[in-house]
């Protein structure tokens, strides 16, 4: 959700900045609630929830599936730092007043956009701990094109960038990217690849492909781990019960 996105569709600015509070407040309070109910119960197994507030790319507000395919991630020459920062800050500034626990910068395609939003974080002095996790199409490289040595080279000077990683990638990808990242950077490592389906922007459809199910990642979920990814989740496709399998799998191999 942007703040153009919700003006595209009608909404006032007030409108909108609202609805982007609303989203973590509300997630906030489901967390506050479950905790209160079984944070007192001796033994239990649940860990306190964090709430990461999602900070998505300049190619999710396009909605054409640029952050997506390979070459296109540059946006075009239209699109410089200058640009990207303005469609980033007052989104981030909006979602920091509302208090998550952590801010979650996903699915950048490029250099440029990375760099943007590290940028971002030092203008606005944010304090809340972040991450920035990229996609790939290829397994090897970010959709611009662009080298992962590449893009973490700014990533790594950063202070206020606490981890980075992958995310809404091909769950086939992640055992070589995990070992690629570990080579790259000295930060914690944040994988959450989607099921595997390919998403076409254009048509506006998941098309067939080889997907994992709950069982797929719940046997890969310690292996990443153990290669040296701090963080690990599911993005599209995935379902509670596929975040419910990797929980059990860590646990238990812990």
């Amino acid at each position: 959700a942007t703040i153009p996105g919700f003006l595209s569709r009608g909404l006032s600015l007030e409108e909108g900045e609202s609805l982007l509070k609303k989203s973590v407040k509300l997630a906030v309070e489901a967390r506050d609630k479950f905790w209160d109910r079984v944070g007192c119960v001796p033994g239990n197994s649940y860990n306190r929830a964090l709430v990461a507030a999602s900070i998505g790319s300049y190619g999710a507000y396009l909605a054409d599936g640029s952050e997506y395919r390979f070459g296109d991630g540059c946006y075009g020459p239209g699109v410089n730092l200058d640009k990207l920062k303005d469609f980033h800050r007052r989104r981030l500034q909006v979602i920091v007043e509302a208090g998550p626990d952590l801010l979650a910068f996903e699915t950048i395609p490029n250099k440029l956009e990375a760099q943007a939003c590290v940028e971002l974080l030092e203008e606005e002095n944010i304090q809340i701990p972040s991450w920035i996790c990229f996609s790939s199409v290829d397994g090897e490289n970010a959709p611009s094109g662009e080298s992962f040595e590449e893009c973490f080279e700014i990533l790594n000077k950063s202070k206020k960038v606490n981890a980075v990683g992958i995310n809404c990638a091909s769950p086939h990808f992640i055992e070589s990217l995990v070992c690629k990242f570990k080579e790259l950077t000295t930060k914690a490592i944040v994988v959450y690849p989607n099921s595997g389906a390919i998403w076409d922007g254009r048509a506006k459809k998941w098309l067939p492909s080889m997907c994992f199910g709950d069982e797929e990642f719940e046997l890969c979920a310690p292996r990443w781990r153990n290669q040296g990814a701090k963080v690990i989740g599911g993005c599209c496709r995935t379902t509670p019960s596929t975040i419910r399998a990797i929980s059990k799998a860590l646990k238990e191999t812990s």
